[in-house]
């Protein structure tokens, strides 16, 4: 009896010490298959989400290839476009159908005012083409402001700077002044801070300053527009505005497709003009001017600097001096860039091709008057006396040779297109005809004639 008395009182012992603490095996057993189910319960809604997720995915790509298919049922495989018309389409906006393209000039011919850029390289006559709108009283005229933009982020390679040209150009053209602050390092900028304004005929001439009217035709005096009371540039942004035409003439856009914003935008209806010379003419003229280059054709072959080809026009070459080598090596890549341009028009739709406009040199020296008015007509711009006696004063002077090579002044045409003959060797010729050949072709040039271009 004790020994049973003694047991019922050990179980009774571990009864309470379960109940007040330790659980049972029983007890942990069930609490697992508890937790387990619900993970299984939780893995299968997540599952059942991630594939309803995947499905609303799905409809949208399974819906449009049904759409493309029935596409190439009815019309048949879409032919693969080329990369130029690629470049210049936006969508569907600007296609090659008909009706379209002629909706969308009408669109874009409803722009106030005609925006020009005269799209040139150094040492191709592009200072006295600019000079033929400076001088026409019907053009808010601008040369070279882009060029603070290479000076301000010197020693920048000219690729990395043809975002910023492009944008400042477009506020240019807006009459918006305040982008040449960015590169300016001052706030408080006038007329005198824009490149080249003492031959601005605006600037030069009445409201701005009594140096000069507007009106009459002849070369801005740079003495006589250095007297002139320097102006803030707030003005000069109210008298851009009154005028129909502007014009930019810049040597700074490396090619055409850095405009192509510019183009499309219906504001700013961009048309352009690019000027095109014989390359052993502006070879030749290029290495005249070799030390006022050479800085910046380090910069146009630094833009190219990580192919194969470049790299080899960046190592100067041992028969002559550094600038030489640059200067020459610079030509290589501007024939290149004429030739990406010529193509890429080649291939554009009508709507950019109507808003291009080709000119040589060489055309524009030997025929001034009939090649001055297709530039007018091209700018919605009429001609008169006076400039077309300017123009013809301008080609038929004394001589070509000037010790100012950047100096506008009248010179003697032929002499001018051909002086390269007499001035550069054979060996000189023959690597312009090689490494330029095809974008002679593509302008006419001929090789080693000695009778015409």
């Amino acid at each position: 009896m004790g020994v049973s008395v003694y047991r019922l009182q050990n179980f009774n012992s571990g009864g309470l010490n379960a109940e007040s603490g330790a659980k049972s095996p029983m007890s942990n057993a069930n609490g697992f298959c508890e937790r387990e189910m619900t993970r299984r319960q939780q893995k299968k809604y997540l599952i059942v989400i991630l594939g309803y997720s995947v499905l609303l995915l799905l409809i949208p790509y399974m819906l449009d290839y049904r759409s493309k298919s029935a596409h190439i049922i009815k019309h048949g495989p879409q032919q693969r476009r080329c990369p130029d018309l690629e470049m210049w389409n936006n969508g569907d906006q600007f296609n090659n159908n008909t009706d379209t393209t002629e909706e969308t000039g009408v669109n874009r011919s409803l722009s106030k005012k005609t925006h020009i850029y005269l799209h040139a390289t150094w040492r191709t006559g592009s200072s006295f083409l600019g000079e033929l709108f400076n001088q026409h009283p019907d053009v808010f005229y601008l040369y070279e402001p882009m060029w603070h933009i290479w000076q301000a982020l010197y020693p920048g390679d000219a690729a990395s700077l043809q975002g910023a040209v492009r944008d400042m150009m477009e506020a240019l053209f807006r009459c918006d002044f305040s982008v040449l602050k960015l590169y300016a390092g001052t706030q408080n900028i006038s007329t005198a801070f824009i490149f080249g304004w003492k031959m601005n005929k605006v600037i030069c001439s009445e409201p701005l300053c009594d140096g000069h009217k507007r009106n009459e035709v002849g070369l801005v005096k740079e003495d006589v527009c250095g007297q002139c009371k320097r102006k803030d540039i707030k003005e000069l942004e109210r008298e851009c505005k009154k005028y129909p035409v502007v014009v930019i003439k810049g040597v700074r856009v490396l090619d055409i497709g850095v405009l192509v914003p510019l183009v499309k935008d219906p504001a700013i209806n961009l048309h352009v003009i690019q000027l095109f010379r014989d390359p052993r003419a502006v070879h030749n003229s290029r290495l005249k001017s070799k030390q006022a280059l050479v800085k910046e054709s380090i910069q146009v072959l630094r833009s190219k600097k990580h192919t194969e080809k470049y790299k080899r026009l960046l190592v100067p070459n041992n028969r002559g001096n550094r600038a030489d080598s640059y200067v020459s090596s610079a030509m290589e890549l501007i024939c290149d860039n004429w030739l990406n341009d010529i193509m890429l028009i080649i291939n554009a739709p009508y709507w950019v091709k109507r808003n291009y406009m080709k000119i040589r040199y060489e055309d524009l020296v030997l025929h001034p008057m009939e090649e001055l008015q297709r530039l007018y007509r091209f700018s919605n711009l009429s001609s008169f006396l006076a400039m077309d006696k300017f123009v013809l004063n301008m080609t038929h002077g004394n001589g070509y040779s000037s010790d100012k090579p950047f100096l506008i002044s009248s010179r003697d045409a032929k002499e001018a297109i051909f002086a390269w003959r007499e001035r550069l060797n054979v060996e000189q010729i023959g690597e312009v005809e090689a490494y330029c050949s095809e974008v002679m072709r593509q302008l006419g040039y001929q090789k080693n004639n000695l009778d015409e271009t």
